[in-house]
């Protein structure tokens, strides 16, 4: 398992789910919501920066049958953006699939509800991928996803 803090994010056309995990690479943990728009993307150059991020687990949605469609191009367009602009992490494209419905039931079953749901819903789905992609990571000895 690399050492680091990695940061998940789960981008969205009207917010951004960030996680992170631990410097071990064990637990992923809900850091924040970043509303889309002027200085989204300066908010996230800050994270990594404040949190010392060596690796960005971007959430890249498919269908079903594992096929990109034009939400996927706008993500790989949002995650090359990031990339340009923080040149010394890494990252890596993962996928996302039910990380929304999953952080939703999370958030359900904890009692959150509607509004407050929606609020946090991005950055559970993120704490979702990041998890994933840290239990990936363990039990195969590989990084997460492809790089960007």
């Amino acid at each position: 398992m690399r050492r680091g803090v990695r940061l998940a994010l789960d981008i969205g056309d009207a917010r951004i789910g960030v996680a992170a995990s631990d410097p071990h690479g064990i637990l992923a943990t809900p850091v924040e919501t970043v509303r889309r728009g002027a200085g989204d993307l300066d908010r996230i150059v800050i994270l990594v920066s404040d949190l010392e991020v060596f690796e960005i687990v971007v959430g890249l949605p498919r269908s079903l049958s594992g096929r990109e469609g034009p939400a996927a191009a706008r993500i790989r367009e949002v995650a090359a953006q990031i990339a340009d602009r923080i040149p010394g992490a890494e990252v890596r494209l993962v996928d996302e699939r039910f990380t929304t419905v999953t952080a939703e039931r999370m958030l359900r079953e904890r009692g959150k509800k509607g509004q407050k749901r929606r609020a946090v819903v991005d950055m559970a789905a993120a704490v979702v991928i990041l998890q994933h992609a840290l239990d990936f990571e363990r039990e195969t000895g590989n990084p997460p996803g492809s790089p960007l």
